[in-house]
């Protein structure tokens, strides 16, 4: 306990000026939430085609006032694409990623809302009997995603055949972090924090059980090996191999894109095991998560548009930077 009257002058502000700071973050969580709990109404009683639109104009709404993001995103593109994509086949990506993220965040509300044989009715599956070969190694499964497509709800139909735990950070927003947990959890899955992982992942995989992690984004030099992500060294978490090296589980790559139809595309493909190699452990973890990442590359180049180029992908750089640019075939990118 502090005593107050043990305090200078100086100290007492100090003190004061901390709590009140608190207390205003406080009431910034809240009242985000509370705006959070009144869009969650007023999707309730709307259509999910109305509310798909919806979506989209909040989206598009970020895409005008943040120009921090905006900036960010066309750097990002400009990055993986360069002369491939004009600057307005850039734009209009740009765009239409910022509208389908509001899209999935406003349908991901809606869908929690909805019975759980409607929910079904918006799936397509395909390769479930990858995730059945999968299964039956009986080692657990370890499932890599990205930020593509909608992953959020991607874990309903798979949780619906295989107990799922997904790795996630929480959010910095303490109210909104508990909310997503519920609705996560909604969904049928577990949440693993990121930030003490490693006991309940290897727990969960001993359980026969799945554990997924979405390894698109942007880590620290400390927690990341550096691999070819479109062409330049992005740092990259190598816990899907390490976990894979470990235990031995399957790896199993699992995306979910929305379609024209605005129904969901979940694919689940082979699923890869990497024998033992004669080499050094470090080079055999780098040139797992490197085979990963290329596939997760393959993916957003089909359906670019729904990927998040306004996240910061390749902020923290190697220790020491050289130049490292492959050839990219001169192909258009499609844009759905």
């Amino acid at each position: 306990m502090i005593k107050l009257n043990s305090l200078s002058g100086v100290e007492l502000l100090f003190f004061c000026f901390i709590l009140s700071m608190i207390n205003c973050l406080k009431i910034i969580n809240y009242s985000f939430y509370f705006f959070y709990r009144l869009i969650w109404l007023v999707i309730r009683y709307l259509p999910r085609r109305l509310v798909l639109f919806k979506g989209s104009l909040v989206g598009l709404l970020i895409y005008f006032l943040s120009s921090r993001h905006r900036r960010l995103c066309f750097r990002n593109l400009e990055i993986a694409f360069g002369s491939i994509l004009t600057k307005k086949e850039k734009k209009k990506i740009a765009r239409s990623a910022f509208g389908h993220f509001g899209r999935i965040i406003f349908d991901t509300i809606k869908f929690i809302q909805f019975e759980e044989n409607k929910r079904m009715l918006l799936f397509r599956i395909e390769g479930m009997e990858n995730l059945h070969k999968a299964q039956a190694e009986g080692k657990g499964i370890l499932i890599f995603s990205a930020h593509l497509g909608n992953w959020e709800i991607a874990s309903f139909p798979v949780a619906s055949l295989i107990p799922l735990h997904v790795v996630a950070r929480p959010l910095d927003n303490p109210v909104m972090d508990k909310e997503w947990q519920r609705i996560r959890e909604n969904l049928g899955v577990k949440v693993i924090s990121k930030f003490q992982a490693a006991r309940p992942i290897i727990e969960a995989l001993k359980a026969k059980e799945a554990v997924a992690i979405l390894m698109d984004q942007n880590v620290l030099r400390s927690q990341a090996v550096f691999v070819d992500f479109f062409g330049r060294l992005a740092a990259t978490t190598p816990a899907v191999a390490i976990f894979h090296r470990r235990t031995g589980a399957p790896i199993l790559p699992v995306f979910c894109l929305m379609t024209p139809d605005k129904k969901y595309r979940l694919k689940i493909y082979q699923p890869l095991s990497f024998i033992a190699s004669s080499l050094p452990e470090p080079e055999l973890l780098l040139q797992i998560t490197q085979i990963l990442t290329k596939i997760i590359e393959q993916e957003i180049r089909q359906t670019p548009d729904q990927w998040l180029w306004f996240h910061d992908r390749w902020r923290t750089r190697p220790e020491k930077e050289y130049p490292f640019r492959t050839e990219v075939k001169e192909e258009r990118v499609k844009n759905n």
